[in-house]
């Protein structure tokens, strides 16, 4: 609240000295033998310039316009004073004026509006001491010339800086979206892959046995229905990740923990295939959350590659151990590369790729090959002693 109320106060002083300064060139140049319309009408039009109000401002007053049309006024002024033979004066407001333009025009003009505006504004403020060619020397006109140009560095100098910070900030803006939206992407990828790739297993399953066990087809059936409901919810959150753009929206994207292992193993078994999870003590639930959520996702990619790959596995072991300050989530099978997939869905490696991405990038190591005999396993290692 504060330093609301300070930006405001120096906001309204500096407002306040800008009009006084208005009051003092139109007083000036009502006292010359000058016309008093042409520095009323410069003025006008760059405290209009400087001062509308963004949200009040029309449409049709771009940057380039406030900025140009202010120094042409001022340029042919400034010609016409220097034709006619007349001294036109010009006073502090006018030079203040310029100088918050030629901000404007190098920080907010789209290019290359901003160079052609920029250069405009810089003009008008080094030829003002034209006008005074009758009642000043040569050398007090250039030293004027000098200290315009050395207001319009440090402006222009200004200006360029924050303009060069605004498009650092946009990049990075655009590429923490960029890696944002494939976060988000590999999420939809691993949860409904996992599943989808579970209804098709377990649907093959159930057509094999319409016709020799239809007896036994409900618990395929139900498995069938919950990996069906587990993948909609599983879209629905991240559909609402994307459309939340509160500060909170990417804490409650679909990832995974320890915990969820145990459920993620449960509901993968199906009749002739036996899943068991052996769980160290020492893997608890208060590892650092991002280390959980990457074991999850080394167990899940492994499961669904297991349906895609090893359908004919008959045992399929999770591990889960903790030595000191390691982690190590494990997925072995004996499968011999038995499947009834379609190749289609048998996907092209890429879920590997980003999963190594992911454990490399909090410091782990990811292993997939085959076992000794038959089989294949999956294993990452993950730091666990920094917080």
């Amino acid at each position: 609240m504060r330093t609301v109320t300070g930006r405001g106060c120096v906001r309204g002083v500096a407002v306040g000295a800008l009009l006084g300064a208005f009051v003092y060139d139109v007083v000036i140049a009502g006292a010359s033998p000058q016309a008093l319309w042409p520095p009323v009408l410069i003025l006008l039009a760059g405290l209009a310039a400087v001062l509308w109000p963004a949200p009040r401002r029309p449409r049709w007053l771009t940057p380039q316009l406030r900025t140009a049309v202010p120094a042409v006024l001022s340029l042919a002024f400034t010609a016409v004073a220097l034709l006619t033979d007349g001294p036109a004066l010009f006073g502090p407001a006018e030079v203040v004026v310029l100088l918050c333009l030629l901000f404007i025009a190098i920080r907010h003009c789209p290019q290359p509006w901003a160079m052609v505006c920029g250069v405009l504004d810089g003009a008008a403020l080094l030829v003002l001491p034209v006008r005074y060619y009758q009642s000043v020397d040569i050398g007090e006109a250039q030293g004027m010339m000098v200290i315009g140009l050395a207001f319009i560095g440090l402006i222009g100098g200004l200006a360029g800086y924050l303009r060069s910070l605004d498009y650092r900030r946009e990049v990075a803006v655009g590429e923490t979206r960029r890696e944002e939206r494939l976060a988000i992407a590999a999420d939809l990828h691993d949860f409904v892959a996992h599943h989808v790739t579970g209804i098709l297993v377990q649907t093959q399953m159930a057509r094999m046995m319409a016709t020799t066990q239809p007896q036994d087809l409900d618990p395929v059936l139900a498995g069938i229905e919950r990996a069906a409901t587990e993948a909609l919810a599983s879209m629905r959150r991240t559909v609402g990740v994307l459309r939340d753009t509160g500060p909170d929206a990417a804490d409650r994207r679909p990832v995974g923990d320890l915990a969820g292992i145990a459920e993620l193993t449960e509901g993968f078994a199906t009749p002739g295939q036996r899943v068991t999870l052996h769980r160290d003590p020492a893997a608890s639930d208060d590892l650092p959350h991002e280390v959980q959520a990457a074991a999850f996702r080394v167990v899940q990619e492994a499961l669904t590659n297991v349906r895609r790959h090893a359908a004919d596995a008959g045992e399929v072991a999770v591990r889960l151990g903790c030595d000191g300050d390691r982690l190590e989530a494990a997925v072995t099978d004996d499968g011999r590369g038995g499947t009834q997939l379609p190749d289609a869905a048998h996907g092209g490696g890429f879920g590997l790729v980003g999963l190594k991405e992911r454990v490399t990038a909090i410091g782990g190591e990811l292993h997939a090959g085959p076992r000794a005999g038959h089989g294949w396993e999956v294993r990452a290692v993950f730091p666990v002693g920094k917080h």
